[in-house]
């Protein structure tokens, strides 16, 4: 199912979500993010823009401030990134794992339609070493709701790995390696928990699952006027000759009809020819579908969105090179031309406070 038809009718929403892109430069100059600069300064609803000493008091206070992605749980269930403002501190992961605790940290900046993992009460230690983040909880730990124990592993997994030095998750309780989750069993591997193992799992429809590999795409789901982007991991068959050609696949075809989710793509776009991968950079080309006004050469904010984050979960790809039927004359929705290959935004979703 295409959002492009109900992006037409919520115009107000498109451009709040675009403030989250920026375009990329010409070439041989330093490639851009998809966040919004980093002295952007966010205001409170009805509040102006202070040129005043207190606002040199208010950029004081910001400096001591990081935003950081907390995967919590959505209205429909979904585990879902939420880039918030946290305390600078040196204690990183045992920080990020403190704002998944119900009624903890997080509670004064949660999010609308969203919730935490962890129980009440839970407490633990963490120690990082050697790229494993090794995390020890109390009895509390035990108490979740067992209809969210694969989103516990996935929420937990994958707000750590947001950090360079942490590439898998050991889980204990009360310094016991847990092998399987107390409520439903779910098996832990003993070489621990890493985004591999997916979130927000979807299965197609595959006839053998045995043989097919996971991949990991992003759709567009909202609260009220305002879209943000789920990580999905789906199963496709092996019989798909590259991940990059499966990735596009999966979000032309969209998620199950039967969900919240919908696709930045419609079914109309196609690749042109095979992926390049070349230092890092995979460069697509695709047909004049992929273009949300094909007079302009524009792609929506949201299709190019969705494709960089779904690609750059592909180990080896740390950006992404858009043309279509040969040409780089690609606009995004400002205008401006993306000469330049985009690369992963920093945050994937960016709270409203």
């Amino acid at each position: 199912m295409s959002i492009r038809a109900k992006l037409a009718l919520t115009t107000a929403a498109v451009m709040a979500t675009s403030i989250f892109l920026s375009g990329c430069g010409l070439f041989g100059k330093e490639k851009e993010s998809l966040d919004p600069p980093k002295d952007v300064t966010y205001l409170k609803e009805g509040e102006a823009l202070d040129a005043s000493p207190d606002a040199e008091t208010a950029t004081e206070e910001k400096a001591d401030v990081v935003m950081r992605d907390i995967y919590l749980i959505d209205k429909n269930g979904f585990v879902v990134a939420q880039s918030l403002p946290l305390p600078k501190t040196e204690s990183v992961a045992k920080q990020v794992l403190s704002y998944l605790v119900a009624d903890g940290d997080v509670a004064n900046i949660l999010p609308n339609g969203f919730r935490t993992v962890l129980p009440a009460g839970t407490e633990f230690d963490v120690d990082v070493h050697e790229g494993k983040a090794t995390v020890d909880f109390s009895e509390e730990f035990t108490t979740y709701k067992p209809e969210d124990e694969k989103r516990i592993l996935q929420a937990i997994t994958w707000t750590l790995t947001q950090f360079d030095s942490i590439d898998k998750v050991e889980l204990r309780v009360n310094g016991y390696p847990l092998t399987e989750m107390p409520a439903n069993g779910t098996p832990i591997s003993s070489e621990g928990l890493t985004r591999a193992d997916g979130i927000n799992t979807e299965f197609t429809d595959v006839a053998d699952i045995t043989n097919t590999r996971p991949v990991t795409v992003y759709y567009l789901t909202q609260i009220d006027d305002d879209f943000y982007y789920v990580p999905v991991t789906r199963r496709v068959s092996n019989t798909e000759k590259d991940d990059v050609t499966a990735v596009i696949q999966q979000l032309v075809e969209g998620p199950g009809i039967l969900t919240a989710l919908e696709t930045g793509l419609v079914d109309d776009v196609k690749l042109v020819d095979e992926p390049k991968i070349e230092d890092h950079v995979v460069t697509l080309n695709f047909n004049e579908a992929i273009l949300g006004n094909s007079e302009k050469k524009e792609i929506s904010d949201e299709t190019l969105r969705s494709i960089v984050l779904s690609l750059t979960e592909q180990t080896g790809i740390d950006s992404v090179k858009v043309m279509v039927n040969g040409s780089s004359e690609v606009m995004n929705e400002k205008g401006e031309a993306l000469t330049e290959p985009v690369t992963r935004p920093e945050k994937v979703n960016a709270g409203r406070f």
